[in-house]
């Protein structure tokens, strides 16, 4: 079957109107493309550099929060310090251990430094330990005095 020459012929300038009009519509898509691309691109790299301003401040502040946290850490531990030494002090007023002058050999105990709560219990026991040495002490001065008092008798 055979097609007539006018319809091939406005076939063809149909063709070339569509070629034609195609390439327009195709070039218009790719310079819109293009553009949101430019534009996308655009807003990617603001992004990436707010993400660094992010990161940069969040290390400024876990840097501040850091030093914050160990300072306040050095002002507890201070003042836990502080009240311990307040409550050894007190203890030890409360205690009012007779001061009895200690044997030339034995020489003068000295109090440690005491920081936990595990030094309140090596402190109460030196201090027992000294009330029991004082206790000795005098037992056994007491014991002297007594043999020379019986002594004194025997001689008149």
């Amino acid at each position: 079957m055979m097609f007539p020459q006018s319809r091939h012929s406005a076939s063809s300038q149909q063709l070339k109107f569509t070629t034609s009009d195609s390439c327009d519509r195709i070039k218009d898509e790719f310079q819109f493309l293009q553009a949101q691309y430019h534009s996308l691109k655009l807003e990617c790299d603001k992004l990436a550099s707010e993400k660094s301003e992010m990161q940069r401040h969040y290390i400024m502040y876990y840097e501040m929060s850091y030093g914050l946290n160990i300072e306040m850490h050095k002002q507890m531990n201070s003042i836990i310090r502080q009240q311990l030494q307040a409550h050894q002090l007190s203890q030890l007023q409360g205690l009012a251990l007779p001061m009895t002058p200690l044997p030339l050999s034995l020489s003068q105990p000295t109090l440690p430094a005491v920081t936990t709560s595990s030094g309140l219990f090596s402190l109460s026991s030196l201090l027992a330990s000294q009330a029991q040495l004082a206790k000795e002490e005098k037992a056994s001065r007491d014991g002297v005095d007594s043999h020379r008092e019986e002594d004194g008798d025997k001689s008149d």
